[in-house]
């Protein structure tokens, strides 16, 4: 189980993440955030994914960031998906476990 805690910024809309997978492709994810976009994106589309659809698509491209570019109000800067992903992503074995951010200097 991988678990990932994303704070977006100034928005304050913390978003949890619990990824778990038997078999490294198939994996469901339980998502709970402060932003209605996100809990309503997870409601349309489920919780279960194969992750190498998920998350080795092209930057921006996949079923997250299309349903998004339809529902969500515009805020492309927004780490949330970025951060689900990734937590799919290290779940599967598609990546290494390591903390990313973006820091004002």
């Amino acid at each position: 189980m991988t678990k990932v805690k994303i704070n977006p910024g100034i928005c304050g809309l913390i978003t949890t993440v619990t990824a778990l997978s038997e078999d490294q492709q198939e994996v469901t994810v339980q998502v709970k955030s402060g932003c209605a976009s996100i809990n309503k994106m997870f409601a349309e589309l489920g919780n279960t994914f194969d992750a190498f659809e998920v998350c080795l698509a092209k930057p921006g491209t996949g079923e997250f960031y299309e349903y998004a570019s339809k529902n969500f109000p515009g805020h492309a800067s927004c780490p949330a998906l970025a951060g689900i992903i990734k937590c799919m992503e290290v779940e599967c074995k598609l990546a290494l476990p390591k903390t990313a951010s973006i820091e004002f200097e």
